[in-house]
């Protein structure tokens, strides 16, 4: 009895939009409208691409000779085309090669029932002859990345089908489709299950990123709604209150009511509704994450990639590509170790440095621009600092992310890790950091140390012992943070994409006509390949040259392409949950910008850059874990800026312990009337610490007043400066905040996460009744076998000998037969 079904998950995510329904049933020809691509005398499976070298005495000429004649020793078949520049060589593996695979494939614990039925997909034997050129060496040790490297060959690809471009640009890679499911089986019969596992993730993401941006819309629209109504704002706009000036001599006293307009902004993102949307958006975290692992299982199961291991995978392509291979034993040096430590934390402390250069250069600007001729700048000196230390830090970012590139590749090289699979896991987690301290070492700084170690007047803290330590923005911390924050996401977002998509469209676009020219010479091999009388006949060299220039002039992919999207993609969810508690709007950004990235990935990968290796695997490797991890820091960081950062806190105890509603009794005053004096601390110039700290010039108002006092933002008494105790109540409730938020956020993830179970109860099932449906196969294959009949006939010609002495002397003979009865 047939227990095939279509998963629930899978199904859900159909209903939902997330992939296209028709592109799920790839078992079935009627609804599938990309079938998995297979080998024909037209295909080929990989091409090199050298420069054509007069000289046959030249060193580069040699070595390309010699590649060439390594691979013709491993039975591939070349297929030699000169342009003018340039030469082609089309490489074909030969049958046995890929039949040893699946022979392999099935005797190993990664069965993989997809590779054993049919024809071998065409994605198979281009990842099995990329991993045979990658493990071919010269006499002299070179491989050919590094023939690559000296440029004896200027490029390795695997081709377009011109075909399944063709449907993948119509039903997904075209910006028409972007409110339409992707076809996930299509990408992945094309592509890999390593890529289609991405944009199968990219997909649920932008929907779950749906209630996040509608919740925190709704937080925003009710901040806009009452924040006129505010006694904060009202207490703000219509004050007299002189504060203290901002800076050292040009810096002059101000009134507190010229920051009603940012106050304004202020309240919009620092309200009551922020602390509940924190608290969702953690528990939001660990609901994606624990249905992402749904639907991957789904989806790996479906595939039959769910018991597939990546070790064993690589072991098996070792095996194929040298049956006489030795295996690469674990190695671990604590010297290796120890060295790859102090380096990552030498770069760890040198982008750290970086922040505190920002740091310092935002001071000196908020000097120089207060100092400058230009009075709307020296009127807002403190905000246009902050601006400009934004854009810097954007390009520190941009020039950041190269060195960090480098950086990590170097210590990979310097481990040397096992295997490849090994190595690109170290790399992910050693680039990731390095990043994401580029990226928020600023953003940490200006959560919780921006405006809380700068002292206060007569006790300013100085760089240098000249320039005064920044403060907060007048309206609050808060407001820094979230500038900081709106202007990285769209500098990030928007130049990101430009260039992503604009580079790789301008080129293909300056280089089209040539390719034009020659598919014109010969148009009649394209007809005659798609007749179904001449469908194996072999296309003329002009026809396969023009493919194959086709394919050259396209953009260059290598084995970190994929890698580069998914660290684009995870930073952005970094900055959508992290930090979320002072800028509600970023799920709202993060999803409009996904959901051109999922279109603009797909263009890219479809029609302006070369194939991708297609790669197999069954999850998204150390990326769950990074995911992980952040959803943690997400806890840490969103606790820590609504107790410490914002104003909630001093409001709260003010509401309750120091307002005009602190006693109880009902007023007809609203309860927060009077917070904004009550937050305030004045010093007096008569005070000799004060009057060297501002000048006489400074303490003249804008209406040309003479005052002998001002205000600063800070619970301090007026005469000596100490601290007061209101100030240690509202220390001790922010920790108590923190504390009980964390531990009752992390309780509700727990649960969640309990509450969800990774692995579906279809998935189980239906890999358990495969699993039997398997044995019980193997079983009928291997009855004869069993019940002791003629070896040779029965199990067929040409069993290994020592299997055949086996069974001949009626040793345990099923594992024998179990094993080798159904090989190719």
């Amino acid at each position: 009895m047939s227990r095939h079904r279509r998963q629930a998950s899978i199904e859900l995510l159909e209903l939902m939009g997330v992939v296209k329904e028709n592109g799920n049933h790839f078992d079935s020809p009627e609804t599938s409208p990309l079938l998995p691509s297979v080998h024909t005398p037209l295909s080929y499976d990989y091409v090199l691409v050298a420069k054509t070298v007069d000289d046959p005495e030249k060193d580069t000429f040699k070595m390309q000779e010699a590649f060439i004649e390594k691979l013709k020793m491993k039975n591939l078949k070349i297929t030699k085309i000169i342009d003018d520049t340039v030469v082609f060589y089309g490489i074909q593996a030969p049958n046995e090669v890929f039949e040893k695979y699946r022979y392999l494939l099935k005797v190993s614990d990664a069965c993989n029932w997809s590779e054993q039925q049919g024809s071998v997909p065409l994605s198979t034997r281009i990842r099995i002859v990329h991993f045979i050129l990658s493990h071919v060496f010269l006499n002299t040790g070179e491989n050919l990345f590094e023939l690559l490297k000296k440029k004896v060959f200027e490029a390795k690809f695997c081709l377009h089908e011109r075909e399944t471009q063709k449907e993948l640009t119509k039903s997904w890679a075209r910006w028409t489709a972007c409110f339409r499911g992707q076809p996930i089986n299509d990408v992945r019969n094309y592509f890999g299950e390593k890529v289609a596992l991405y944009y199968l993730w990219l997909g649920w993401y932008t929907l779950l990123l749906l209630p996040a941006a509608l919740l925190g819309v709704i937080v925003f629209l009710y901040a806009l709604a009452f924040y006129k109504t505010s006694p904060l704002i009202k207490e703000v706009c219509e004050s007299n209150t002189i504060m203290c000036p901002l800076c050292d001599k040009r810096c002059k006293v101000w009134l507190l009511s010229d920051t009603c307009l940012y106050a304004k902004v202020s309240i919009l993102f620092d309200n009551e509704g922020t602390v509940m949307f924190a608290m969702f958006m953690a528990v939001w975290t660990t609901l994606f994450l624990e249905f992402w692992k749904r639907h991957r299982a789904s989806y790996t199961c479906e595939w039959k990639v769910f018991d597939w291991c990546e070790e064993e995978e690589e072991l098996i392509l070792d095996i194929v590509n040298n049956a006489e291979c030795e295996p690469k034993e674990h190695k671990h040096s604590y010297l290796r170790s120890t060295l790859v430590l102090i380096l990552v934390t030498l770069i760890l402390l040198l982008i750290i440095g970086l922040a505190h250069a920002l740091v310092v250069f935002r001071v000196v600007a908020t000097v120089m621009l207060a100092e400058g001729s230009w009075e709307f700048l020296s009127d807002h000196s403190n905000t246009a600092a902050v601006i400009l230390g934004a854009v810097l830090h954007y390009f520190t970012i941009t020039i950041m992310t190269r060195v960090n590139r480098i950086v990590s590749l170097k210590l990979c090289d310097i481990e040397e890790n096992q295997s490849f699979a090994a190595s690109e896991r170290s790399f992910t987690i050693k680039m990731f950091t390095f990043q994401f301290f580029t990226l928020f070492s600023s953003l940490f700084y200006v959560a919780f140390f921006l405006g809380r170690i700068n002292g206060h007047p007569g006790g300013y803290v100085r760089i240098a012992g000249k320039w005064r330590l920044e403060e907060c923005h007048p309206s609050g911390c808060l407001t820094d943070l979230f500038i900081q924050m709106a202007i990285i996401m769209v500098l990030k977002q928007t130049i990101s994409n430009v260039f992503e998509f604009g580079g790789p469209w301008f080129n293909r676009w300056l280089k089209r006509r040539r390719t034009k020219k020659l598919q014109r010479k010969c148009p009649h091999c394209y007809k005659k390949a798609d007749q179904q009388t001449n469908r194996w006949e072999e296309l003329c060299e002009i026809c396969k040259l023009s493919d194959w220039l086709r394919n050259y002039r396209l953009n260059d992919v290598n084995s970190f392409s994929l890698f580069n999207e998914f660290l684009e993609m995870v930073l952005q969810f970094s900055f959508t949950t992290i930090f979320v508690a002072a800028f509600p709007l970023a799920p709202l950004l993060a999803l409009i910008n996904n959901i051109i990235e999922i279109r603009l990935d797909a263009i890219k990968m479809v029609s302006l850059e070369r194939r991708m290796v297609p790669k197999k695997t069954n999850d998204i490797g150390v990326w769950t874990d990074v995911l992980e991890a952040i959803g943690v820091l997400a806890v840490i960081a969103n606790g820590l800026v609504i107790g410490i950062s914002s104003d909630f806190i001093p409001r709260l105890v003010y509401r309750y312990n120091y307002g005009p509603c602190a006693n109880g009794t009902v007023t007809d005053t609203d309860c927060m009337a009077g917070y904004i004096n009550n937050s305030l601390s004045t010093v007096y110039m008569n005070d000799q610490r004060i009057y060297k700290e501002f000048s006489p010039d400074q303490m003249v108002t804008p209406s040309g007043q003479n005052v002998s006092y001002c205000s600063y933002k800070d619970y301090r008494s007026n005469e000596d400066y100490s601290l007061t105790p209101q100030f240690w109540l509202i220390l001790a409730v922010r920790f108590a905040f923190v504390i009980l938020f964390e531990h009752v956020v992390v309780i509700c993830k727990f649960i969640t996460a309990w509450f969800v179970p990774s692995v579906p109860l279809d998935v189980k099932n239906q890999r358990l009744f495969d699993k039997l449906n398997r044995l019980k196969e193997e079983l009928r294959a291997a009855s004869p076998c069993l019940q002791g009949l003629d070896v040779q006939s029965s199990c067929g010609p040409g069993l290994p000998l020592p299997v055949y002495k086996a069974l001949t002397s009626r040793a345990p003979v099923a594992q024998g037969c179990l094993s080798l009865s159904t090989r190719p």
